[in-house]
């Protein structure tokens, strides 16, 4: 079942044109890499199905009703982001863990958070842990389960691994995989890295801000 539709999808900055005629659909539970050169419109296209960016051109639809149906909460609620870098925010660990119960005016579910922390390895993360003493991999995880506490439909992943060591980025496609293949979460990634290249799914390259390839395989 189609998921996601991308149609004629344009976007430029003044006279720089980034992406052209993008048409595109994502399959509900499937895992899709976008890959590409540097500076081809990857995370560009990635930011426009996240709905940070506004499209020059063409129309994204989620479950057969357009992005601009949705409030921006409801969106983010059902296509989740997460970052090159991750971004954590307040002071500690549990400011960010807290915070999508908070949003949504509901009690905090430890036992959730507990489990979300033992899945990534951080089982003995205190949760009035400051965030300025987290290491990179550290930081990444954190960010990656605040995104899953309350699961999206689909979680886009901008070169996620980048800058973690082997172990790190072990955790961190192993957790994604679980979410992709145990609770179907729709994966979108955005990468170079050949471990993540290795995952099972489909693969699409933009080249100069065009799709140019699309390849159906599986591992």
């Amino acid at each position: 079942m189609t998921q996601l539709k991308i149609e004629q999808l344009s976007y430029q900055v003044d006279q720089q044109v980034i992406l052209t005629d993008i048409n595109l659909t994502v399959e509900t539970g499937s895992y899709l890499t976008i890959t590409g050169p540097s500076g081809s419109g990857k995370s560009t296209l990635l930011r426009l199905i996240a709905d940070l960016l506004p499209p020059t051109k063409g129309t994204i639809v989620l479950n057969d009703r357009p992005v601009t149906q949705f409030s921006p909460n409801q969106y983010r609620q059902k296509v989740s982001y997460c970052f090159q870098q991750a971004t954590l925010f307040g002071e500690t660990v549990g400011d960010n863990l807290r915070f999508p119960y908070e949003i949504r005016h509901i009690p905090v579910d430890m036992v959730a958070i507990e489990k979300a922390l033992a899945a990534v390895g951080l089982i003995h993360m205190p949760l009035t842990k400051k965030i300025t003493t987290l290491s990179g991999g550290e930081k990444q995880r954190i960010a990656l389960i605040r995104n899953v506490l309350f699961p999206p439909e689909i979680l886009l992943l901008d070169e996620i691994t980048t800058g973690l060591d082997a172990a790190n980025k072990a955790i961190v496609l192993a957790y994604v995989r679980h979410l992709n293949e145990d609770w179907g979460i729709t994966m979108i990634a955005v990468t170079h890295d050949p471990e993540e290249l290795q995952q099972k799914g489909r693969q699409v390259q933009i080249v100069a801000g065009e799709l140019v390839n699309q390849d159906e395989f599986s591992r």
